[in-house]
Order: structure tokens, then C-alpha cells, then sequence
């Protein structure tokens, strides 16, 4: 399919004026990995680095986009332009995001300081698009003081959210199950803050009260010694909680900056963004030799003529021979 040019410094000027349209169509880019995206990328990045990105995850049912829509609501009401990312599970049949832009979020559909965009996983492990770490660029380069990504509630492969946000909230509600059960599946300990939402129902103080345990016990294992893991008590439904939420964002947002923290976490989304572009990069390659590197060689294992490892060789120096 031939792609349509793009008018980049155009469509970048215009997103940055706070045309939601220009920005729509800066991530529709990226998630169409378009030839563009190259020059939209050079285009962008002398204008990153300002907004504060806060990843928002937990299990299903804990209430992630009413409690996103309340921290939204919150920021706003401080004067912050937000960027959200509400990354969903994949249409089996479009390909497209299964819940589309969140209905719980339409409130702030006319608001010109917000912008909300759902993305599909298409697949991708970790609750998070691959174009997501592309797309919180977008959104820090034109212009939003705060990016939330909300990820799908996919259990123990969540933990990718850590590689994207500067700080990561891990919510969690009464009546959810085992708290223990939740720490196995390796959630909790990614944590920056812990949100008790559904905070006035039956049980509440039980998960503050085992997750105050937990924090006790793995005291030095789980991230960064010298931070200590609040937890909110919300109703995201009614907005209660939403000063404490906005305060512990802050406190932690400080304590990165004066140990070193930010800049750290930032480098190494940085690096792990450019080895997605990398391994996409080589996957189209190897998709390129059409049957004159992989597949043959996959027959040459099986037929016991190469190891695996002799392959992987070969097909390293056919990549580098074709570069």
C-alpha cells in the first residue's frame, strides 16, 4: 500500500498550537509505524522532556479509568495540561482498540487542556502498545504537562508499565482476591504508589493493612531503598482521595529529581525505546529475504545440517551483508 505523504513541520507546528486534530494524526503515525515517522521523530524531540509521565495499573475491576478520570480531573483543576493513553486489548477483528476512547472519560472530551487517546495492544505483552513509548513522545513534545498511560489489567505482564513512567501507581480495591496472590503475580513490587480504591467498602483496611506488611518485609528488594511506598485510600467514583493521590505523585516526582532517579528511569526508556525500533527494524529485514535466509536455514536445523546457534550466525551475516 503506498502511503500518503505527510506535511510533518506543518502537522508539528499545528499540534503544538494545541490543535487536538494535528496531535490525533502525530500518534496515528506511530501506530501506523508510517515512512514519515522518522522525520516526525526529529521534528519532536527538541521539545521533550518537560511532561511527567505517570503509569496507572492493577487487576482488572480495581476501577483504572475512574481513577484516572478523577486524577485527570484533579490535575486539571491545577492548571496542567493532560495527555492520556489508554492502552486496550485488541479488536480480533479491526485490529483497533476493543473499548475505544473511554466513555468514563467524556467529560473531559471538550476540554482543549485534555487529550485522550485509546491504542490497541495489537498484540504486544506487557499491557502496553508498541507504540506507546513513541506516542507519550508526541504528547511531551507538543506541549502537556502530564502524560497518564493506563494500561489493560493483564495481570503479571504489567510490569512493562515500569520501563515507561516515571513514577507507577499500582491500584488495587477490597474484594479483589488474595493480596498475597496479587504480590505473586509480581505487580505490587513495581509500585511507586499504591491506590486502595473502593476505599469505603468492607475490607479496605485489610488490603492497606497486608500491603503495609508487605512493604515492611521486602524493604530494600522493591523500588529504591531510600523511597518508601505510600498508599492512598481512594473512591475514585465520588473523587475522594484525589489531593492525597496528587500529593504522593508529587512527593515522589521530587525524590526522583533529588536522587538522580528521574534521569535514570528516563535513560533507560530511552533505551529500551530504541530497541524497539531496533528489533522492528530487523524483523522487516529478515521478512525482506524472502525465504532466502530464515526458512532455509530453519530447514538446514531440522534436517540437522546447522545448530541453532550456526544458523543465528548465518543469518546475522546475510543481514549485515544485505546492510
Amino acid at each position: 500500500m503506498v502511503r500518503a505523504p505527510v506535511a510533518v513541520t506543518e502537522l508539528v507546528e499545528r499540534a503544538r498550537d494545541g490543535q487536538p486534530r494535528a496531535v490525533a494524526k502525530l500518534i496515528s503515525l506511530v501506530e501506523d509505524a508510517h515512512p514519515s515517522l522518522r522525520e516526525v521523530a526529529a521534528a519532536l524531540t527538541p521539545y521533550t522532556g518537560g511532561a511527567r509521565v505517570i503509569g496507572l495499573t492493577g487487576p482488572p475491576g480495581v476501577g483504572k479509568s475512574t481513577s484516572t478520570s478523577m486524577l485527570l480531573s484533579t490535575l486539571r483543576a491545577d492548571g496542567k495540561r493532560v495527555g492520556v493513553l489508554a492502552i486496550d486489548p485488541t479488536s480480533p477483528f479491526s485490529g483497533g482498540a476493543l473499548l475505544g476512547d473511554r466513555i468514563r472519560m467524556t467529560e473531559h472530551a471538550t476540554d482543549p487542556g485534555v487529550f485522550i487517546r485509546s491504542m490497541a495492544t495489537r498484540g504486544h505483552l506487557g499491557g502496553l502498545a508498541w507504540a506507546t513509548p513513541q506516542a507519550v513522545r508526541v504528547l511531551d513534545a507538543v506541549g502537556f504537562d502530564v502524560v497518564l498511560v493506563e494500561t489493560v489489567g493483564v495481570g503479571q505482564s504489567e510490569v512493562d508499565v515500569v520501563r515507561l513512567a516515571d513514577t507507577t501507581v499500582v491500584l488495587l480495591a477490597p474484594g479483589m482476591g488474595d493480596g498475597i496472590q496479587a504480590a505473586k503475580a509480581g505487580v505490587l513490587e513495581i509500585a511507586d504508589v499504591f491506590v486502595v480504591n473502593k476505599a469505603d467498602r468492607d475490607g479496605a483496611e485489610v488490603v492497606v493493612r497486608d500491603l503495609k506488611q508487605m512493604i515492611s518485609f521486602a524493604r530494600g528488594e522493591i523500588r529504591g531503598e531510600s523511597w518508601r511506598q505510600p498508599i492512598v485510600r481512594t473512591v475514585a467514583s465520588q473523587g475522594e482521595g484525589a489531593g492525597d493521590l496528587v500529593r504522593a505523585l508529587a512527593e515522589h516526582h521530587d525524590w526522583l529529581v533529588a536522587h538522580g532517579e528521574l534521569a535514570r528511569r528516563r535513560a533507560a526508556r530511552a533505551a529500551a525505546e530504541v530497541e524497539a525500533i531496533v528489533l522492528r527494524r530487523i524483523r522487516s529485514e529478515l521478512a525482506d529475504l524472502n525465504g532466502a535466509g530464515l526458512p532455509v536455514l530453519a530447514d538446514q536445523v531440522v534436517n540437522r545440517e546447522l545448530d541453532p546457534y550456526a544458523a543465528a550466525d548465518k543469518l546475522i551475516d546475510e543481514l549485515r551483508a544485505g546492510g
